[in-house]
């Protein structure tokens, strides 16, 4: 057999190669230019949206580039993790058209057609305007780089691992339509709520959950219990109602916006004038007690030595650096479980424009006794006009296995 009889063949495969790799880039490059075709002004306005909705936070893994997914979501039915949104072709959305983008946004269904989890809060995001969804999906087209990063597979437990079974569970808590504003109320407040409500999506973390992970409100029509609270992943969401002694009662409009924009610490001015609600005497008596070295309460030992330094020994910190305990609502939390995972764990607060510095708490879970936790949270959430319920050792020792931190010390 001749050689050119041989390399015949191998040049046939070659040029096919070619060509499928020049037909796959000139695929990508035309979506890549439809998706250029956006205005700035669009693309702008959808980094806004995604800085409102917070898409960073859930779909940025630590150590991995952003918005390509990997963050892990524990539901009941097993773990799930967050997927690359990076207009990357193969494991991206580079392949989403609009009317893809939107559907997956307005009725939790990819483009392949494989139902989505609500640990993606869709059920949320189906308030979303049309228009919205337009400046955001030109913002992931346009304002990202495509980042190639393999999603994650599920882990989760048969049968309620089945993706078909979202069917009925949409049909039973999914509420479809986009936000409607309300007449009695005026420009700023609809706005408001279409973006709490909607991209927001603050119920996802702030309303308690039923028995199968559905939010049990989804606006304030539907009662009490939307943006009452709830506990997830470790951590409590405080309240966003206007609670007293737990919701933001005591914060003003100025305060809430400032907090949004530069996230202080939760000693914001706003707690000035909660303090004066506070008895004098309930205030001296602890603080007194700290000054001159009483230790006779429990947990005020550990107070003093672990804690006094920055928080103060009438627990006021120090404004925008260490977080005011007095009236505070996460200390007056129902739920304790954030409080003990910043003790155990430590915690910081995220770097923003207004407030680049970010400050952190150590963690003291590795020098502290699960009995010595409790004690100094209970003395805290009692003290200078907290009236906050006492909780059990127990309530530690649970969360320190499930944050897998090494065994109390004592």
């Amino acid at each position: 057999m001749k050689i050119s009889n041989r390399i015949e063949p191998f040049s046939r495969l070659v040029s096919m190669v070619v060509a499928v790799t020049f037909v796959a880039v000139l695929i990508q490059t035309c979506q890549v230019a439809q998706a250029a075709a956006a205005p700035q002004e669009l693309v702008q306005w959808g980094a806004y949206l995604a800085r409102a909705g917070d898409c960073l936070a859930c779909h940025t893994a630590p150590e991995e580039r952003p918005f390509t997914g990997g963050v892990p979501f524990e539901l009941l039915v097993g773990r799930v993790y967050s997927t690359n949104i990076t207009p990357n072709l193969e494991t991206g959305i580079g392949g989403y058209n609009r009317d893809d983008f939107v559907k997956s946004m307005h009725e939790g269904v990819a483009k392949d057609g494989h139902y989505l989890y609500p640990a993606m809060p869709y059920t949320s995001y189906a308030r979303a305007s049309q228009e919205d969804l337009s400046a955001l999906y030109a913002y992931f087209m346009q304002g990202l780089e495509p980042v190639h990063n393999p999603n994650r597979p599920a882990q989760l437990k048969w049968p309620l691992g089945i993706r078909s079974l979202m069917v009925a569970w949409n049909a039973l808590y999914f509420n479809k339509g986009e936000y409607v504003n309300d007449p009695q109320k005026n420009t700023s407040w609809n706005r408001g709520a279409s973006l709490v409500q909607g991209l927001g999506h603050c119920g996802a973390c702030h309303t308690p959950r039923g028995a199968i992970g559905e939010e049990k409100a989804s606006s304030e029509q539907d009662g009490g219990q939307y943006l009452a609270g709830a506990t997830l992943n470790n951590w409590y969401a405080s309240p966003l109602t206007g609670d007293p002694e737990t919701g933001l009662h005591a914060w003003s409009k100025d305060e809430i916006a400032e907090y949004l924009k530069s996230l202080p610490p939760a000693d914001n001015e706003g707690q000035d004038h909660a303090n004066v609600a506070i008895k004098a005497s309930d205030v001296s008596e602890t603080t007194w007690a700290l000054r001159v070295g009483d230790t006779r309460m429990a947990g005020s030992g550990v107070y003093l030595d672990n804690c006094n330094a920055c928080h103060r020994s009438d627990g006021s910190g120090a404004n925008r650096t260490f977080p005011n305990l007095v009236k505070n609502e996460a200390i007056n939390a129902g739920d304790p479980i954030s409080l003990i995972h910043i003790v155990l764990a430590g915690s910081a607060m995220p770097s923003t424009q207004t407030a680049p510095s970010a400050i952190a708490m150590p963690d003291f879970g590795w020098r502290l006794s699960d009995e010595e936790v409790a004690d100094v949270l209970n003395f805290v959430r009692g003290s200078w006009g907290n009236h906050a319920a006492a909780f059990s050792q127990d309530a530690v020792e649970r969360l320190r296995k499930s944050l897998t931190l090494q065994k109390s010390p004592k």
